[in-house]
């Protein structure tokens, strides 16, 4: 029977151990899972709207869930709901759980999303040579969540606001590596983004901050407002969680035409090739201890 969702399921594994025991995609989205669910309920309980974005949102139309190979749930949160998050999860996060952001630890890298919601008792190391996690917390499994604010009208208007950022990146890592903390320049950065949004609050656009500068020139994923909002409750993995309001037009903007599931006269199929399909974020993982077996 159609459940209106892609249901073949391959598995793809990130590490094996000498005696043939695996952990797989599939037991680190278990992980990641829990630990939306925890982010779920405190922005449930303190009304605070969220939603899943990018591959997380495309998993939602395709698969019901997680795309088989995805590693990682990604969440926004708009900027005038930010301060409240934060506050919320200081609050009411459980303490199974801990979030690193740079409003509650400087260290904490303003160019990466805008927040990692953690948990204890795990520890993975991503694929990422630039910028080392440098918060002394721990380094758990998690759900990133960036901010979404206020884009300009103009393409070029927004470019040139975000080649702002990009001009400091290279600064800012070359000192995070020679392991300087650029403090002053993070702050530069998050308050060019925020006066930025101010500036462009009638505007029809949304976007996640210009904070983060790693999108290709011209080629940001930049959306009509009233296509990401209000958010819309979605099933995933057989709960519900929140994603844009225009699903299907968001992610076709996003990751092309072709980037929904097709149906080949029997069954909903996956449309990406296979070679793509591969786990992207996860170098090293313990889904139970905070430092990895090498």
């Amino acid at each position: 029977m159609d459940n209106g969702c892609i249901e073949e399921r391959e598995e793809y594994t990130l590490k094996t151990f000498e005696d043939g025991s695996k952990i797989t995609v599939r037991d680190l989205q278990m992980v990641v899972l829990d630990i939306m669910d925890e982010v779920h309920r405190v922005c449930i309980k303190n009304d605070i709207k969220y939603a899943l974005i990018a591959g997380s949102a495309l998993g939602i139309v395709n698969y019901k869930g997680f795309i088989p190979w995805d590693d990682d749930i990604d969440v926004c949160i708009e900027k005038k709901d930010w301060a409240r998050f934060v506050e919320a999860m200081k609050k009411d996060l459980s303490d199974k759980y801990y979030f690193q952001c740079f409003e509650t630890d400087k260290r904490y890298n303003v160019l990466i999303p805008s927040m990692k919601v953690r948990k204890k008792g795990t520890c993975i190391e991503e694929v990422n040579f630039l910028l080392k996690n440098r918060c002394k917390s721990g380094d758990g499994i998690f759900v990133d969540v960036v901010i979404y604010d206020n884009i300009a009208d103009n393409k070029w208007v927004d470019e040139f606001n975000r080649t702002k950022v990009k001009l400091l990146m290279p600064i800012m890592v070359l000192l995070d590596n020679l392991h300087f903390n650029p403090k002053l320049l993070k702050k530069w950065v998050v308050r060019i983004a925020t006066k930025y949004g101010e500036k462009h609050k009638n505007s029809k656009l949304t976007s996640q901050t210009i904070a983060i500068p790693w999108e290709k020139f011209l080629h940001e994923p930049v959306f009509l407002k009233e296509d990401v909002y209000p958010f819309k409750l979605y099933e995933f993995e057989g709960r519900k969680f929140y994603s844009y309001n225009n699903i299907e037009k968001v992610l076709k903007e996003w990751y092309g035409p072709n980037c929904l599931k097709k149906w080949d006269g029997k069954k909903w199929v996956e449309t990406l090739p296979v070679e793509k399909r591969k786990p992207k974020h996860t170098v090293n993982l313990s889904l139970t201890s905070d430092k990895i077996e090498r």
